[in-house]
């Protein structure tokens, strides 16, 4: 399901420069999930992937102005219809997670994978994106052995108090209950 370089077979493309090798190379073990909408609560816009692709005009809305100078990148994008979008592969270090730490080791970006939902906290994700979520975490702990059901969290997790993401609305129970069923 991915090529040699960590790019996935069944999402576009679209590289990011806001991402860099991971320290001592080391392999993820971590799964973020993350949502994101750009103006918040606004989805289908192209925002997200200039964000993502360091174009965004932080001029074209009022909300963007806080954005300027971010430099900020997810390894995916799931949209609202399911379509993926990959703008890091996944042996490189996406720029998702900020101040993070889990089970007390500091800086996820360093060993983690993030893929970011279109959506808010509070209203419900679309069917097509569990169904690309499933696949796509799938695809992922197949080459990402060290990537359990206990090692996929939410960016809430691993930054609390700064970050609510993927929010009440996340189905994590249908979620997890899919991967079981996988297996």
């Amino acid at each position: 399901m991915f090529d040699p370089q960590g790019w996935y077979l069944k999402a576009r493309h679209c590289p990011s420069s806001h991402c860099n090798e991971r320290p001592q190379k080391i392999p993820a073990n971590l799964l973020v999930i993350h949502n994101i909408s750009l103006p918040a609560g606004q989805f289908g816009q192209p925002h997200i992937e200039a964000l993502f692709s360091g174009t965004l005009d932080c001029a074209c809305h009022p909300d963007f102005e806080s954005l300027r100078e971010l430099k900020v990148s997810s390894h995916f994008v799931i949209y609202r219809d399911g379509s993926i979008v990959q703008h890091v592969p996944i042996g490189e270090r996406a720029w998702h997670a900020g101040k993070s730490v889990f089970q007390g080791r500091e800086n996820c970006n360093d060993f983690s994978i993030g893929i970011e939902m279109e959506g808010t906290d509070y209203q419900p994700y679309e069917s097509d994106q569990y169904n690309s979520l499933v696949a796509l975490t799938q695809a992922i702990m197949s080459v990402c052995p060290d990537i359990s059901l206990g090692r996929i969290v939410g960016h809430c997790d691993i930054a609390p108090g700064r970050k609510t993401d993927p929010g009440p609305a996340f189905d994590w129970q249908r979620y997890r209950a899919a991967l079981r069923e996988l297996k």
